[in-house]
């Protein structure tokens, strides 16, 4: 880790001849802002300023760092540092006042910089709440690498430990500091654990999760104060329980860094007013990240504060950005336990415009919920393992319409798309964002595989996917060799024959004329007894029933769970040979008759249900040729086909048998 005085670079720093654009501030958003103005001219003049004494660093891994977990370099290897002709550091070196009207900001050193513009990326400080004895030693925020390297100090001499705060961060700071047998104690004020990004069902399973950490929770009790001579000795709760302790971590929210910007005459609510181009109200100077107030919203999160770097690195260069808000998003890894939270899902939410639709597997620790209204998802929870949880963001952001078997399937199987879509990421459209940190969506990734990326280092370098939590290494992974050469189907040649005679008795119904009655009683069997005799056609006809109900049973293979046993290649083939088999049957019963009315409708749904099945084979056998892209869209169109047809069939099969016993 380097010191601050090595930090501050006041000697060989390269020679401006123009006024150069300024960024305040080495988060992640003051950074990308320097990495996108550089994209677009490299030859740009820019002055980059930090306060903090340290190198830039990747705030994400704090905790695993004050776990020890992460080392300095995972810091560094994370956070790309740019890196421009023109571009002058000056780290450990604070911004103290900004003179619009001049165009010029003071640093701490008194030195006066002249700035065609300025970019203010000064992030967000802890919140501390007003709380008698918060000053005491003992008590600690848990931001920035500073409060890290007290917290380290600290927690080796700690036995009992109290987190203030339920959130993702408390959370992170509460397995950090169970070490060395700390007891440690998270007390939430609200009734349950991340009360903004989950429901009461969700923070139940994160709450179980935690105490089987050997952490203890305490929720819907706030603290009344906190209490000791010389240090924290407890704390004492609005319901009137103490806890003793030696160390309280405080980790109630973030409040943006609006200061140096309210003395500099900016407009300003809860955080820096920006525009659509993040400019604020004045012309030259925009904000980005947690200190930017953008319609009445402040991000607190990474990937928001990474667009609008991009939005006005893109307006600086005199371009029209347009930024149109960012949808809150948290894909994060809480101690060790999934958790997915996208758009509205919290309390404000208005339920009665809504339709909820819940998938559970307890026995896997999997939960997840989508909210919907008019048919479009507008948020998501997801606890555990969600291979559709890119798509599902993809869909949110893109207002795609969801249609009623697609709520069919998540009800079932907790997934909107067929698994196999789910898992293989080289499918996932290009607008689904494959590293929710960074908002790099498949399409980003491909672009950089066409220019040479093939794996997922590589991919990470040019893109800067996964760069932060690293939760999608694997997707990238994935996606490095994702090009593989569809092979056959298992069986694709019984699968070729089935298809083969189905169509052909398809086509001979439809087109061949029926076969005829027998003329004369020479033999003894005629083939038109098959159709006459009242025997023969009621074991053909239970036949085609038992085969319709068989062929149904083994459709739902890939729906229902609880008959998911077994390999479904091979239930593949035997659902074609029983459709095969069942279409000879239905020769045997009918001769190649139509017939009219309900018979006709019947016979129709059978040749649809021969046709689409035809299509969806035919689709299998041809991926090789079609390519794995194209032949899985064809074939879930040839499915869904499928199953249309199949839906009436079952009423008028009922309704063939009962009126053939009945009249």
């Amino acid at each position: 880790m380097l010191a601050a005085e090595s930090l501050q670079t006041n000697i060989d720093e390269p020679l401006l001849d123009t006024k150069p654009i300024i960024v305040i501030g080495t988060g992640s958003a003051g950074l990308k802002t320097v990495s996108e103005i550089l994209q677009r001219d490299p030859e740009a003049s820019i002055v980059l300023y930090g306060d903090e004494p340290w190198e830039p660093y990747n705030r994400v891994h704090l905790s695993t760092f004050l776990s020890g977990e992460t080392r300095w370099t995972a810091f560094s290897e994370s956070c790309e540092i740019p890196e421009g002709k023109h571009l002058v550091k000056r780290y450990h070196c604070a911004v103290t006042k900004i003179l619009p009207d001049e165009r010029l900001i003071v640093d701490e050193t008194g030195r006066h910089q002249e700035y065609d513009k300025l970019v203010i990326a000064t992030g967000s400080k802890p919140h501390i709440p007003a709380v008698p004895g918060v000053e005491l030693p003992g008590v600690f925020s848990f931001r920035n690498m500073s409060d890290v390297q007290k917290l380290q100090a600290r927690k080796v001499r700690s036995r009992q430990t109290v987190i203030i705060g339920g959130g993702v961060l408390g959370l992170e700071a509460a397995r950090a500091m169970q070490q060395h047998s700390t007891e440690v104690t998270v007390v939430e004020h609200s009734p349950r654990l991340m009360s903004r990004q989950l429901d009461n069902d969700a923070a139940e399973l994160l709450r179980e999760h935690v105490l089987s950490l050997g952490i203890k929770v305490t929720l819907f009790d706030g603290i009344k104060s906190i209490e000791g001579d010389l240090n924290v000795e407890k704390i004492v709760l609005n319901s009137g329980r103490e806890i003793n302790c030696d160390t309280v971590v405080v980790v109630t929210g973030i409040r943006p860094n609006k200061e140096i910007a309210l003395e500099a005459g900016l407009s300003i609510g809860r955080a820096i007013k920006v525009d659509n181009d993040m400019r604020t109200s004045k012309e030259h100077i925009y904000a980005v990240g947690e200190c930017a107030e953008h319609k009445g919203k402040v991000h607190g999160l990474v990937a928001p504060g990474l667009e609008q770097a991009a939005v006005a690195a893109n307006a600086i260069d005199g371009n029209k950005a347009n930024y149109q808000g960012s949808i809150a998003a948290t894909q994060l890894k809480v101690i060790d336990y999934k958790i997915f939270s996208m758009g509205e899902v919290g309390e404000e939410l208005d339920q009665f415009s809504v339709d909820f639709h819940t998938y559970a597997d307890t026995s896997k620790g999997i939960y997840r919920k989508l909210i919907i209204r008019q048919h479009r998802i507008i948020g998501a929870i997801g606890v555990g393992e969600w291979p559709g949880q890119g798509r599902i963001q993809e869909a949110i952001t893109n207002k795609r319409i969801i249609w009623p078997w697609q709520i069919w399937r998540f009800n079932s199987e907790g997934e909107l798309w067929p698994v196999s879509d789910s898992d293989n990421v080289s499918m996932w459209p290009a607008s689904a964002v494959v590293c929710n940190c960074t908002g790099v969506t498949k399409g980003g990734l491909d672009i950089a595989m066409q220019s040479g990326c093939n794996d997922a280092a590589s991919l990470c370098q040019a893109t800067g996917a996964s760069s932060v939590c690293g939760s999608c290494k694997p997707l990238l992974a994935r996606i490095a060799g994702g090009f593989i050469a569809p092979e056959r189907i298992k069986g694709w040649m019984t699968i070729s024959v089935a298809t083969a005679i189905t169509a052909m008795v398809v086509l001979l119904t439809l087109l061949a004329s029926p076969i005829s009655y027998s003329t004369t009683a020479d033999v003894a069997f005629h083939i038109d007894m098959l159709w006459r005799d009242g025997l023969f056609k009621q074991i053909s006809g239970f036949t085609l029933l038992g085969l319709s109900v068989i062929g149904a049973f083994v459709s739902l293979r890939k729906r229902i769970k609880k008959i998911s046993f077994g390999n479904y290649d091979w239930w593949r083939v035997f659902h074609v040979v029983t459709g095969v088999t069942l279409v000879m049957a239905l020769v045997a019963h009918t001769g190649f008759r139509m017939g009219d009315n309900l018979n006709l409708m019947l016979m129709s749904a059978f040749l649809g249900l021969g046709v689409t099945g035809i299509l969806s084979a035919g689709v299998s056998l041809a991926r090789v040729k079609l390519g794995m892209s194209s032949a899985q869209r064809m074939k879930r169109i040839a499915d869904w086909m499928h199953i249309l047809v199949l839906w009436p069939f079952p009423v008028l099969l009922t309704m063939h048998v009962v009126a053939v016993y009945y009249f």
